[in-house]
């Protein structure tokens, strides 16, 4: 029933928003419209995502989902750097990342654990995604670190600097797709899609229209690039008229509109028992945006002609080495129960207080 009303009942906020601007109402009342009415696209963006990759196949699917799965973070990124909100971009991943790590695996191990006493997932493939997101931080560590501790760094170096570490990452974001989808998919056969269970009970393969899913694709894809561009136009005004600081929009607000749908999913087959599914949407995303969306970032902003680097400020950085380090400690063993997912709920809403009580 919540489902239907999310995927649905939400959608009304599109046609309220667009109105809400044309008829000039407040920056606030744009941007709140325009912001719930993504949360339905994001899921609908997600679902179309999923049924193709089912015709696809594992392969071509994997990768499809590997390319959209932050589709949405994406997109409200993309059009908040073109307006030259840098550093509400740049906030949006610090946000993304902890909130994948520590939010959505922390509500999903505490719902789970809720109802099964303990749960468990692979740990070699806990290590590795461990592995990854420590380069993850060393990525943004290091030119960071470069700009604190040599004198009369530029900007422009820094932007090289970045536009290296941003081309490396990419890379190694290759090597782990070739990892996941080929030479060892075996550690990442987490169970089976919601449409699987479907087919499953039913007997027989469920019939996808993938053209009409293609085009639900293309046509929900334009969607939130419109909510993102009254979104991102009504910003800065509304962060003022509402008590919040540009900090605290890009770290807390935007990931959590961009990441709904995966929040949905990483909750619901935790609740199914299904942990190592979980896992792997929300660590998943999370490398995803570290290893992909960053770095394509950079790439972009040089191509636009709005720089980006990859020099976050210091409180960022440590939210991001503070979420690593307590989710690779939970994680480690292959086990989770619902006191370690409080923990990793606690740290987030403990870093969420301190981005919102940081001065503008």
């Amino acid at each position: 029933m919540f489902k239907k009303i999310f995927s649905f009942g939400l959608l009304v906020f599109v046609p309220i928003s667009v109105i809400a601007h044309f008829l000039e109402w407040s920056p606030s009342a744009v941007f709140v419209t325009s912001a719930i009415a993504i949360l339905p696209l994001a899921g609908w963006l997600s679902t179309a995502t999923e049924e193709i990759s089912v015709v696809l196949g594992p392969s071509w699917g994997g990768l499809l989902n590997a390319t959209f799965g932050n589709a949405t973070e994406l997109i409200i990124a993309i059009v908040a750097l073109n307006a030259g909100f840098t550093g509400v971009v740049k906030a949006s991943i610090t946000g993304s990342i902890i909130g994948n790590l520590l939010l959505v695996m922390g509500l999903a191990m505490f719902l789970g654990g809720l109802r099964y006493k303990e749960q468990e997932f692979q740990p070699t493939m806990a290590r590795l995604n461990a592995s990854v997101m420590n380069l993850a931080v060393i990525s943004i560590l290091l030119p960071t670190a470069a700009n604190f501790t040599t004198v009369g760094i530029s900007e422009e170096i820094l932007q090289n600097l970045s536009l290296a570490v941003a081309i490396v990452l990419i890379l190694v974001y290759c090597l782990t797709l070739l990892f996941s989808m080929k030479t060892h998919a075996y550690l990442y056969d987490v169970g089976v899609s919601e449409a699987d269970d479907a087919e499953s009970e039913s007997g027989h393969p469920q019939k996808i229209n993938l053209k009409l899913w293609i085009s639900v694709l293309l046509a929900v894809t334009l969607l939130v690039a419109l909510e993102s561009e009254l979104l991102v136009g009504t910003l800065e005004e509304a962060t003022a008229q509402l008590g919040l600081t540009e900090l605290f929009t890009g770290v807390i607000l935007l990931p959590i509109i961009g990441n709904a749908a995966e929040h949905t999913t990483a909750v619901t087959v935790a609740m199914k028992n299904k942990m190592e599914l979980s896992v792997s949407v929300a660590v998943g995303s999370s490398m995803q945006i570290a290893l992909f969306v960053a770095p394509l970032l950079v790439i972009v902003g040089w191509f636009i002609g709005q720089p980006m680097d990859l020099n976050f400020q210091p409180f960022e950085l440590v939210a991001v080495a503070v979420a690593v380090l307590i989710t690779n400690s939970i994680s480690s063993d292959g086990r989770s129960n619902w006191l370690e997912g409080s923990l990793l709920m606690a740290t987030y809403a403990i870093l969420g207080f301190a981005f919102y009580f940081q001065p503008a």
